[in-house]
């Protein structure tokens, strides 16, 4: 399904909206349940928002969170067309969640990897500039985002799925943006320990605990993939103060600490009094954190996109 989403700047983020950074607006254009792949007879499915502007645009690949176990790409039903409307491609997608011991890491790895695939390789039809592919995702989501974005085209993830149409194409891409996300999977498995005992996300999604196989779960964690090598990759981290869902000085602040040391260009956003889950919160509500986030995100996309 084809809609056409009228685009509307809210005078708050006039406000607070770098110099330079909102341009012109434009009609939006939404398919719905668009499929990128199938892996193991599951289809892969997204929400395409299109800026109605020519060819040669940037775009986002939007990745849910939800303990990669529960979300949809719904959670991007206000963020997306937001970019959208200002000039970026965005790709709001679902991936195949853990559930009752299936589809567990890295089942949703594989999954994000074919979205980019599927971008790159239908960039013409998009309108899209194949170089220009960002990745963005919220908890689980920035976890996958993340990984994917370092090291996505590595062996223990490119031979995953030899048979994808797609299979030989890169996904690389040039920026990456993690909202409240988890990049150390060992130190989210701790402080699950305490914080929800009995239902560590981590160990669900893993299989396993660390005490099996730690290199495992280090190699799963993207703060792992923070080395010279891929620092071509720009980041932006956001994350609230009030965050008791996700650590943030040993997940964003960590892994902020070992990108810079692999001299990735990083920046942050410190989103005061914001606890997790927001980003399914309308962007353009007043006084909404997703709106605190939108102006800067879109400083970083004009600066790194």
């Amino acid at each position: 399904m084809v809609k056409l989403i009228a685009a509307v700047a809210l005078l708050p983020l006039l406000l607070i909206a770098p110099a330079g950074v909102l341009a012109q607006t434009f009609a939006v254009e939404k398919r719905d349940a668009v499929q990128y792949g199938i892996h193991d007879g599951i289809a892969l499915i997204g929400d395409l928002y299109l800026p109605q502007v020519a060819a040669d645009r940037p775009a986002v690949i939007a990745v849910h969170g939800g303990g990669w176990q529960a979300g949809s790409r719904a959670i991007y039903q206000y963020m997306a067309p937001y970019l959208a409307a200002r000039g970026y491609a965005v790709f709001a997608i679902d991936y195949r969640l853990t559930r009752d011991g299936k589809n567990r890491f890295p089942a949703a790895v594989h999954d994000v990897r074919a979205s980019v695939q599927w971008v790159r390789s239908h960039a013409v039809e998009l309108k899209i500039d194949p170089a220009r592919i960002a990745l963005m995702g919220d908890s689980a989501g920035a976890h996958l985002a993340a990984l994917s974005g370092l090291a996505g085209d590595s062996p223990e993830f490119a031979d995953g799925y030899k048979d994808d149409p797609y299979a030989g194409v890169s996904t690389k891409v040039k920026a990456v943006v993690g909202v409240y996300g988890v990049y150390d999977m060992i130190a989210q498995w701790e402080h699950d320990q305490l914080a929800r005992p009995g239902d560590n996300i981590g160990e669900n999604f893993i299989g396993f605990p660390p005490a099996r196989d730690r290199r495992a779960w280090y190699a799963a964690s993207p703060i792992a993939h923070a080395t010279f090598a891929n620092n071509g990759t720009a980041f932006l981290l956001a994350f609230g103060t009030t965050d008791d869902i996700v650590d943030v000085p040993s997940q964003s602040q960590a892994f902020m600490m070992a990108l810079k040391q692999a001299r990735f260009f990083v920046r942050t956003v410190t989103v005061p009094s914001a606890p997790h889950f927001w980003m399914a919160d309308p962007v353009e509500e007043p006084g909404s954190f997703p709106g605190f986030l939108a102006p800067r995100l879109l400083r970083f996309f004009a600066e790194k996109l």
